[in-house]
Protein backbone atom coordinates (compact mmCIF):
# COMPACT_ATOMS: atom_id res chain seq x y z
CA UNK A 1 0.00 0.00 0.00
CA UNK A 2 1.41 3.37 -1.00
CA UNK A 3 0.97 6.14 1.52
CA UNK A 4 1.85 9.79 1.15
CA UNK A 5 3.76 10.50 4.31
CA UNK A 6 1.83 13.23 6.05
CA UNK A 7 4.36 15.14 8.13
CA UNK A 8 7.91 15.87 7.14
CA UNK A 9 11.04 17.52 8.35
CA UNK A 10 14.06 16.29 6.51
CA UNK A 11 17.47 17.81 6.94
CA UNK A 12 20.36 17.91 4.56
CA UNK A 13 23.89 19.14 4.60
CA UNK A 14 26.17 21.71 3.11
CA UNK A 15 29.44 19.88 3.67
CA UNK A 16 32.17 20.48 1.12
CA UNK A 17 31.64 18.16 -1.87
CA UNK A 18 33.96 15.18 -2.12
CA UNK A 19 36.02 14.65 -5.23
CA UNK A 20 33.81 12.66 -7.61
CA UNK A 21 36.36 9.86 -8.05
CA UNK A 22 36.99 9.55 -4.29
CA UNK A 23 33.25 9.48 -3.52
CA UNK A 24 32.79 6.35 -5.65
CA UNK A 25 35.54 4.32 -3.92
CA UNK A 26 34.71 1.90 -1.05
CA UNK A 27 36.19 2.60 2.42
CA UNK A 28 39.89 1.72 2.48
CA UNK A 29 40.35 1.61 6.25
CA UNK A 30 38.55 1.19 9.55
CA UNK A 31 38.89 4.94 10.11
CA UNK A 32 36.93 5.63 6.95
CA UNK A 33 34.23 3.14 7.95
CA UNK A 34 33.71 4.89 11.30
CA UNK A 35 33.45 8.39 9.88
CA UNK A 36 30.42 10.27 11.25
CA UNK A 37 27.57 11.92 9.34
CA UNK A 38 27.36 14.58 12.08
CA UNK A 39 29.10 17.37 10.10
CA UNK A 40 26.69 16.86 7.22
CA UNK A 41 23.65 17.02 9.49
CA UNK A 42 24.97 19.97 11.52
CA UNK A 43 25.49 22.11 8.45
CA UNK A 44 22.15 21.13 6.92
CA UNK A 45 19.82 21.80 9.84
CA UNK A 46 19.44 25.58 9.42
CA UNK A 47 18.00 25.16 5.90
CA UNK A 48 15.18 22.84 6.97
CA UNK A 49 11.84 24.07 8.31
CA UNK A 50 8.71 22.62 9.79
CA UNK A 51 5.55 23.54 7.88
CA UNK A 52 2.33 24.10 9.83
CA UNK A 53 -0.85 24.63 7.84
CA UNK A 54 -4.50 24.92 8.80
CA UNK A 55 -7.94 25.72 7.47
CA UNK A 56 -10.84 26.82 9.70
CA UNK A 57 -14.09 25.50 8.27
CA UNK A 58 -17.42 27.26 8.63
CA UNK A 59 -19.28 24.05 9.34
CA UNK A 60 -17.92 21.14 11.32
CA UNK A 61 -16.40 18.52 9.09
CA UNK A 62 -14.03 15.90 10.31
CA UNK A 63 -10.76 15.63 8.46
CA UNK A 64 -10.24 11.92 7.65
CA UNK A 65 -6.65 12.20 8.85
CA UNK A 66 -8.00 12.32 12.40
CA UNK A 67 -9.27 8.78 11.99
CA UNK A 68 -5.62 7.78 12.48
CA UNK A 69 -5.12 7.24 16.25
CA UNK A 70 -1.40 7.99 15.98
CA UNK A 71 -2.15 11.34 14.34
CA UNK A 72 -4.79 12.18 17.00
CA UNK A 73 -2.38 11.32 19.77
CA UNK A 74 0.20 13.83 18.67
CA UNK A 75 -1.90 16.56 17.08
CA UNK A 76 -5.26 16.49 18.86
CA UNK A 77 -8.74 16.40 17.41
CA UNK A 78 -8.27 19.45 15.20
CA UNK A 79 -11.36 21.39 16.25
CA UNK A 80 -11.35 25.06 17.13
CA UNK A 81 -13.92 27.68 18.09
CA UNK A 82 -16.46 28.54 15.43
CA UNK A 83 -16.17 25.29 13.50
CA UNK A 84 -13.77 22.51 12.67
CA UNK A 85 -10.11 23.26 12.07
CA UNK A 86 -8.25 21.02 9.66
CA UNK A 87 -4.52 20.96 10.37
CA UNK A 88 -1.52 19.66 8.55
CA UNK A 89 2.05 19.22 9.74
CA UNK A 90 4.95 18.66 7.41
CA UNK A 91 8.29 20.14 6.56
CA UNK A 92 10.11 21.89 3.79
CA UNK A 93 13.53 22.89 2.55
CA UNK A 94 14.77 26.46 2.02
CA UNK A 95 16.20 26.62 -1.49
CA UNK A 96 16.66 30.37 -1.97
CA UNK A 97 18.06 32.95 0.48
CA UNK A 98 14.95 35.13 0.02
CA UNK A 99 13.00 32.46 1.89
CA UNK A 100 11.61 30.20 -0.85
CA UNK A 101 10.63 26.82 0.58
CA UNK A 102 9.89 23.59 -1.26
CA UNK A 103 7.43 21.14 0.31
CA UNK A 104 4.89 18.55 -0.79
CA UNK A 105 1.62 19.86 -2.14
CA UNK A 106 -0.29 17.34 -0.04
CA UNK A 107 1.13 18.97 3.11
CA UNK A 108 -0.61 22.29 2.35
CA UNK A 109 -3.43 21.04 0.11
CA UNK A 110 -6.72 22.87 0.82
CA UNK A 111 -5.04 24.89 3.58
CA UNK A 112 -5.14 28.68 3.72
CA UNK A 113 -2.91 29.56 6.66
CA UNK A 114 0.73 28.44 6.65
CA UNK A 115 3.56 28.98 9.12
CA UNK A 116 7.12 27.74 9.07
CA UNK A 117 9.43 27.09 12.00
CA UNK A 118 13.18 27.27 11.48
CA UNK A 119 15.70 25.05 13.17
CA UNK A 120 16.58 27.92 15.54
CA UNK A 121 12.90 27.94 16.65
CA UNK A 122 11.96 31.22 14.99
CA UNK A 123 8.49 31.10 13.40
CA UNK A 124 7.21 33.08 10.43
CA UNK A 125 4.00 33.14 8.40
CA UNK A 126 4.40 31.98 4.81
CA UNK A 127 2.59 32.62 1.55
CA UNK A 128 1.76 29.86 -0.91
CA UNK A 129 3.29 30.92 -4.23
CA UNK A 130 2.55 27.85 -6.30
CA UNK A 131 0.78 24.52 -5.94
CA UNK A 132 1.61 21.82 -8.49
CA UNK A 133 -0.69 18.89 -7.86
CA UNK A 134 0.70 16.87 -10.75
CA UNK A 135 4.18 16.63 -9.22
CA UNK A 136 2.94 16.92 -5.59
CA UNK A 137 5.21 19.93 -5.04
CA UNK A 138 4.47 23.38 -3.64
CA UNK A 139 6.55 26.54 -3.24
CA UNK A 140 6.18 28.82 -0.19
CA UNK A 141 7.71 32.19 0.61
CA UNK A 142 8.61 33.03 4.21
CA UNK A 143 7.33 36.45 5.31
CA UNK A 144 10.43 37.47 7.23
CA UNK A 145 11.82 40.90 8.20
CA UNK A 146 12.64 43.24 5.33
CA UNK A 147 15.99 42.38 3.79
CA UNK A 148 16.29 39.13 5.72
CA UNK A 149 18.17 36.23 4.17
CA UNK A 150 17.82 32.59 5.10
CA UNK A 151 20.15 29.59 5.03
CA UNK A 152 19.89 27.55 1.85
CA UNK A 153 20.31 23.87 1.02
CA UNK A 154 22.08 23.57 -2.36
CA UNK A 155 20.51 21.33 -4.97
CA UNK A 156 22.31 18.40 -6.53
CA UNK A 157 21.65 16.45 -9.73
CA UNK A 158 19.26 13.52 -9.33
CA UNK A 159 20.30 12.18 -12.76
CA UNK A 160 23.82 11.63 -11.39
CA UNK A 161 22.65 9.26 -8.64
CA UNK A 162 23.59 5.60 -8.66
CA UNK A 163 21.97 2.69 -6.89
CA UNK A 164 24.00 2.06 -3.76
CA UNK A 165 24.85 5.72 -3.04
CA UNK A 166 24.48 6.71 0.61
CA UNK A 167 21.61 9.02 1.53
CA UNK A 168 20.30 10.75 4.66
CA UNK A 169 16.71 11.49 5.59
CA UNK A 170 16.20 13.83 8.54
CA UNK A 171 12.82 14.73 9.94
CA UNK A 172 10.28 14.62 12.74
CA UNK A 173 8.63 11.18 12.49
CA UNK A 174 5.45 10.77 14.53
CA UNK A 175 6.19 14.06 16.28
CA UNK A 176 8.98 12.58 18.46
CA UNK A 177 11.46 15.29 17.49
CA UNK A 178 14.12 15.79 14.89
CA UNK A 179 15.50 12.44 13.78
CA UNK A 180 18.20 11.42 11.30
CA UNK A 181 18.08 8.16 9.37
CA UNK A 182 20.64 6.79 6.97
CA UNK A 183 20.42 4.37 4.10
CA UNK A 184 21.21 3.97 0.44
CA UNK A 185 19.59 4.71 -2.88
CA UNK A 186 17.74 1.44 -3.34
CA UNK A 187 16.44 2.04 -6.87
CA UNK A 188 15.92 4.78 -9.43
CA UNK A 189 13.16 5.69 -11.88
CA UNK A 190 10.35 3.97 -9.98
CA UNK A 191 7.29 4.74 -12.08
CA UNK A 192 4.54 2.25 -11.21
CA UNK A 193 3.66 3.87 -7.88
CA UNK A 194 0.45 5.84 -8.48
CA UNK A 195 1.74 8.56 -6.14
CA UNK A 196 1.64 11.44 -8.62
CA UNK A 197 1.19 12.07 -12.34
CA UNK A 198 4.94 12.16 -12.86
CA UNK A 199 5.95 8.94 -11.18
CA UNK A 200 9.73 8.68 -11.50
CA UNK A 201 10.84 8.30 -7.93
CA UNK A 202 14.06 7.75 -6.05
CA UNK A 203 13.64 4.75 -3.77
CA UNK A 204 15.56 4.63 -0.49
CA UNK A 205 15.73 2.39 2.55
CA UNK A 206 16.53 5.33 4.86
CA UNK A 207 13.70 5.14 7.39
CA UNK A 208 10.89 7.54 6.42
CA UNK A 209 7.76 7.77 8.53
CA UNK A 210 4.74 10.04 8.94
CA UNK A 211 6.42 13.31 9.87
CA UNK A 212 8.93 13.31 7.00
CA UNK A 213 6.66 14.44 4.17
CA UNK A 214 8.03 17.40 2.23
CA UNK A 215 11.49 17.03 3.69
CA UNK A 216 14.83 16.41 2.06
CA UNK A 217 16.74 13.39 0.91
CA UNK A 218 20.43 14.33 1.00
CA UNK A 219 23.59 12.99 -0.56
CA UNK A 220 26.98 12.76 1.14
CA UNK A 221 28.09 16.06 -0.37
CA UNK A 222 25.32 17.83 1.51
CA UNK A 223 23.11 18.45 -1.49
CA UNK A 224 19.37 18.09 -1.86
CA UNK A 225 18.65 15.15 -4.17
CA UNK A 226 14.94 14.58 -3.49
CA UNK A 227 11.81 15.62 -1.60
CA UNK A 228 10.43 12.73 0.45
CA UNK A 229 6.84 12.03 -0.55
CA UNK A 230 5.57 8.51 0.20
CA UNK A 231 6.21 5.09 1.66
CA UNK A 232 5.04 1.55 1.04
CA UNK A 233 3.54 0.30 4.28
CA UNK A 234 0.68 -1.77 5.62
CA UNK A 235 0.98 -0.27 9.12
CA UNK A 236 1.86 3.35 8.34
CA UNK A 237 5.41 2.92 9.65
CA UNK A 238 8.62 2.48 7.71
CA UNK A 239 9.43 -0.92 6.23
CA UNK A 240 12.43 0.36 4.32
CA UNK A 241 10.68 1.35 1.09
CA UNK A 242 10.40 5.11 0.75
CA UNK A 243 10.07 7.37 -2.28
CA UNK A 244 11.38 10.85 -3.00
CA UNK A 245 10.62 13.24 -5.86
CA UNK A 246 13.87 13.83 -7.81
CA UNK A 247 15.39 17.27 -7.29
CA UNK A 248 15.54 17.84 -11.05
CA UNK A 249 11.75 17.99 -11.04
CA UNK A 250 11.92 20.45 -8.14
CA UNK A 251 14.14 22.77 -10.20
CA UNK A 252 11.50 23.20 -12.89
CA UNK A 253 8.72 23.98 -10.39
CA UNK A 254 10.99 26.38 -8.49
CA UNK A 255 11.94 28.23 -11.69
CA UNK A 256 8.25 28.78 -12.46
CA UNK A 257 7.61 30.22 -8.99
CA UNK A 258 10.66 32.49 -9.16
CA UNK A 259 9.43 33.84 -12.50
CA UNK A 260 6.07 34.73 -10.92
CA UNK A 261 4.14 31.84 -12.48
CA UNK A 262 1.12 30.40 -10.71
CA UNK A 263 1.09 27.10 -12.56
CA UNK A 264 3.71 24.97 -14.24
CA UNK A 265 3.46 24.61 -18.02
CA UNK A 266 5.18 21.52 -19.32
CA UNK A 267 5.99 20.27 -22.81
CA UNK A 268 3.20 18.46 -24.61
CA UNK A 269 4.02 15.26 -26.44
CA UNK A 270 0.81 15.08 -28.46
CA UNK A 271 0.74 11.28 -28.43
CA UNK A 272 -0.71 8.47 -26.33
CA UNK A 273 1.82 6.01 -24.95
CA UNK A 274 1.45 2.44 -23.75
CA UNK A 275 3.74 0.29 -21.64
CA UNK A 276 5.21 -2.77 -23.27
CA UNK A 277 4.29 -6.26 -22.11
CA UNK A 278 5.89 -9.49 -23.20
CA UNK A 279 3.37 -10.15 -25.97
CA UNK A 280 3.74 -6.66 -27.45
CA UNK A 281 7.52 -6.82 -27.23
CA UNK A 282 7.52 -10.21 -29.00
CA UNK A 283 5.20 -8.94 -31.73
CA UNK A 284 7.57 -6.02 -32.38
CA UNK A 285 10.61 -8.26 -32.41
CA UNK A 286 12.07 -6.74 -29.25
CA UNK A 287 14.25 -8.81 -26.93
CA UNK A 288 13.18 -6.88 -23.82
CA UNK A 289 10.23 -4.95 -22.37
CA UNK A 290 11.97 -1.58 -22.36
CA UNK A 291 10.50 1.58 -23.85
CA UNK A 292 7.12 3.18 -24.44
CA UNK A 293 4.91 2.18 -27.37
CA UNK A 294 3.26 5.01 -29.31
CA UNK A 295 -0.40 3.97 -29.41
CA UNK A 296 -1.82 7.11 -31.04
CA UNK A 297 -0.56 10.43 -32.38
CA UNK A 298 -2.47 13.72 -32.37
CA UNK A 299 -2.21 14.99 -35.97
CA UNK A 300 -1.84 18.58 -34.71
CA UNK A 301 0.72 17.93 -31.96
CA UNK A 302 4.51 18.22 -31.66
CA UNK A 303 4.96 14.44 -32.00
CA UNK A 304 3.28 14.39 -35.41
CA UNK A 305 5.19 17.48 -36.48
CA UNK A 306 8.48 15.79 -35.60
CA UNK A 307 7.57 12.60 -37.43
CA UNK A 308 6.69 10.24 -34.57
CA UNK A 309 4.46 7.43 -35.81
CA UNK A 310 1.99 4.99 -34.30
CA UNK A 311 3.86 1.77 -33.48
CA UNK A 312 7.16 3.51 -32.68
CA UNK A 313 8.86 2.59 -29.42
CA UNK A 314 10.51 5.47 -27.53
CA UNK A 315 13.65 4.22 -25.78
CA UNK A 316 15.35 7.47 -24.67
CA UNK A 317 14.74 11.20 -24.28
CA UNK A 318 17.78 13.41 -24.92
CA UNK A 319 20.00 10.39 -24.53
CA UNK A 320 18.52 9.31 -21.17
CA UNK A 321 17.03 5.82 -21.26
CA UNK A 322 13.33 5.36 -20.54
CA UNK A 323 11.71 2.04 -19.79
CA UNK A 324 7.99 2.88 -19.84
CA UNK A 325 5.50 5.66 -20.50
CA UNK A 326 6.04 7.11 -17.02
CA UNK A 327 9.72 7.58 -17.77
CA UNK A 328 8.92 9.50 -20.97
CA UNK A 329 6.43 11.67 -19.08
CA UNK A 330 8.94 12.52 -16.37
CA UNK A 331 11.77 13.34 -18.75
CA UNK A 332 9.57 15.73 -20.71
CA UNK A 333 8.01 17.22 -17.57
CA UNK A 334 11.44 18.11 -16.19
CA UNK A 335 12.28 20.12 -19.34
CA UNK A 336 11.43 23.81 -19.82
CA UNK A 337 9.17 25.06 -22.57
CA UNK A 338 11.13 26.08 -25.67
CA UNK A 339 13.83 24.33 -27.64
CA UNK A 340 13.82 20.82 -29.05
CA UNK A 341 14.29 17.40 -27.43
CA UNK A 342 15.53 14.28 -29.18
CA UNK A 343 13.49 11.08 -28.94
CA UNK A 344 15.38 7.86 -29.59
CA UNK A 345 12.95 5.56 -31.34
CA UNK A 346 12.79 1.99 -32.60
CA UNK A 347 10.76 1.79 -35.81
CA UNK A 348 10.34 -1.56 -37.53
CA UNK A 349 13.38 -2.81 -35.68
CA UNK A 350 15.61 0.09 -36.72
CA UNK A 351 16.85 2.92 -34.52
CA UNK A 352 16.05 6.49 -35.48
CA UNK A 353 15.87 9.91 -33.81
CA UNK A 354 12.75 12.10 -33.81
CA UNK A 355 12.94 15.81 -32.92
CA UNK A 356 10.26 17.03 -30.51
CA UNK A 357 9.43 20.72 -30.16
CA UNK A 358 9.04 21.53 -26.46
CA UNK A 359 5.76 23.46 -26.59
CA UNK A 360 2.88 23.74 -24.13
CA UNK A 361 -0.42 22.02 -24.90
CA UNK A 362 -2.84 24.40 -26.66
CA UNK A 363 -6.26 25.46 -25.41
CA UNK A 364 -8.27 24.24 -28.35
CA UNK A 365 -11.11 25.17 -27.70
CA UNK A 366 -10.71 27.92 -25.02
CA UNK A 367 -11.47 26.61 -21.53
CA UNK A 368 -14.36 29.05 -20.78
CA UNK A 369 -14.29 28.34 -17.05
CA UNK A 370 -17.73 28.65 -15.40
CA UNK A 371 -19.20 27.99 -11.96
CA UNK A 372 -22.72 26.61 -12.36
CA UNK A 373 -25.38 28.51 -10.41
CA UNK A 374 -28.95 27.59 -9.46
CA UNK A 375 -30.19 24.38 -7.89
CA UNK A 376 -29.27 21.70 -10.42
CA UNK A 377 -27.08 18.74 -9.37
CA UNK A 378 -24.11 20.65 -10.82
CA UNK A 379 -24.74 23.93 -8.96
CA UNK A 380 -21.52 24.92 -7.23
CA UNK A 381 -19.33 22.97 -9.66
CA UNK A 382 -16.66 24.81 -11.63
CA UNK A 383 -16.23 23.38 -15.13
CA UNK A 384 -13.95 23.89 -18.14
CA UNK A 385 -13.99 22.82 -21.75
CA UNK A 386 -11.83 19.85 -22.66
CA UNK A 387 -8.71 20.66 -24.67
CA UNK A 388 -5.13 19.34 -24.83
CA UNK A 389 -4.21 22.00 -22.25
CA UNK A 390 -6.93 21.10 -19.73
CA UNK A 391 -6.35 17.37 -20.23
CA UNK A 392 -2.68 17.91 -19.32
CA UNK A 393 -3.35 20.39 -16.50
CA UNK A 394 -6.03 18.39 -14.71
CA UNK A 395 -4.88 14.84 -15.57
CA UNK A 396 -7.95 14.02 -17.65
CA UNK A 397 -6.50 11.22 -19.73
CA UNK A 398 -9.91 9.53 -19.80
CA UNK A 399 -11.58 12.60 -21.37
CA UNK A 400 -12.59 12.75 -25.03
CA UNK A 401 -15.89 14.66 -24.95
CA UNK A 402 -18.00 16.63 -22.46
CA UNK A 403 -16.79 19.24 -19.94
CA UNK A 404 -14.53 18.70 -16.94
CA UNK A 405 -15.27 19.47 -13.28
CA UNK A 406 -12.23 21.19 -11.76
CA UNK A 407 -13.74 22.29 -8.45
CA UNK A 408 -16.77 21.77 -6.18
CA UNK A 409 -17.87 24.28 -3.54
CA UNK A 410 -18.34 22.90 -0.04
CA UNK A 411 -22.02 22.49 0.87
CA UNK A 412 -23.22 23.08 -2.69
CA UNK A 413 -25.81 20.88 -4.46
CA UNK A 414 -22.96 19.42 -6.54
CA UNK A 415 -21.07 18.45 -3.38
CA UNK A 416 -24.18 16.93 -1.79
CA UNK A 417 -24.93 14.66 -4.76
CA UNK A 418 -21.29 13.56 -4.94
CA UNK A 419 -19.92 15.41 -7.98
CA UNK A 420 -16.11 15.19 -7.83
CA UNK A 421 -13.09 16.99 -9.17
CA UNK A 422 -12.11 15.30 -12.44
CA UNK A 423 -15.63 14.17 -13.38
CA UNK A 424 -16.48 14.61 -17.06
CA UNK A 425 -20.11 15.73 -17.63
CA UNK A 426 -21.41 13.95 -20.74
CA UNK A 427 -25.13 14.76 -20.73
CA UNK A 428 -27.88 16.35 -18.64
CA UNK A 429 -31.53 15.40 -19.16
CA UNK A 430 -30.71 13.82 -22.50
CA UNK A 431 -28.86 16.86 -23.85
CA UNK A 432 -25.29 16.08 -24.82
CA UNK A 433 -22.83 18.46 -23.21
CA UNK A 434 -20.06 19.70 -25.52
CA UNK A 435 -19.16 23.02 -23.86
CA UNK A 436 -19.48 24.74 -20.50
CA UNK A 437 -22.18 26.96 -22.02
CA UNK A 438 -24.18 23.83 -22.89
CA UNK A 439 -24.08 22.74 -19.25
CA UNK A 440 -24.95 26.20 -17.98
CA UNK A 441 -27.99 26.33 -20.24
CA UNK A 442 -29.18 22.80 -19.40
CA UNK A 443 -28.68 23.41 -15.67
CA UNK A 444 -30.90 26.50 -15.78
CA UNK A 445 -34.00 24.39 -16.47
CA UNK A 446 -36.42 23.20 -13.76
CA UNK A 447 -37.40 19.59 -14.51
CA UNK A 448 -39.14 17.17 -12.13
CA UNK A 449 -36.07 14.93 -12.19
CA UNK A 450 -32.48 15.35 -13.30
CA UNK A 451 -30.92 12.68 -15.49
CA UNK A 452 -27.19 13.05 -15.62
CA UNK A 453 -24.36 11.08 -17.15
CA UNK A 454 -20.71 11.51 -16.17
CA UNK A 455 -17.41 9.85 -16.94
CA UNK A 456 -15.45 9.19 -13.76
CA UNK A 457 -11.99 7.78 -14.33
CA UNK A 458 -13.08 6.09 -17.55
CA UNK A 459 -16.29 4.61 -16.12
CA UNK A 460 -19.59 6.06 -17.35
CA UNK A 461 -22.10 6.64 -14.51
CA UNK A 462 -25.79 7.43 -15.08
CA UNK A 463 -27.94 8.82 -12.26
CA UNK A 464 -31.47 10.09 -11.77
CA UNK A 465 -31.99 12.74 -9.07
CA UNK A 466 -35.25 14.37 -7.96
CA UNK A 467 -35.74 17.99 -9.02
Amino acid sequence: MFRKIFAAVVLASCAAPLHAETARQPPASETQVTLSFAPVVKRAAPAVVNVYAQRVERTPRRNPLFDDPIFRRFFGEGRGPGGATARSLGSGVIVDPSGLVVTNNHVIDDMNEVKVALADRREFPADILLRDTRSDLAILRIRGPKGATFPVLPMGDSDALQVGDLALAIGDPFGVGQTVTQGIISALARTETGISDYGFFIQTDAAINPGNSGGALVDMSGRLIGINAAIVSQSGGSVGIGFAIPVNMVKDVLATAMAGGKEVHRPWLGATLQNLNRDIADSLGLDRQAGALVADVDPHGPAAEGGLKQGDVITAVDGKDVYDSGGVGYRLAAMPIGGVASLSVLRNGKATVVPLKLAAAPERPPREELTIAGSSPFAGATVVNISPATIEEYSLSHASQGVAVIGVQDGSPAAMVGVQHGDIVLSLNGEKIHTTRDLQRAAAESPYVWRLQINRGGQVITSVIGG
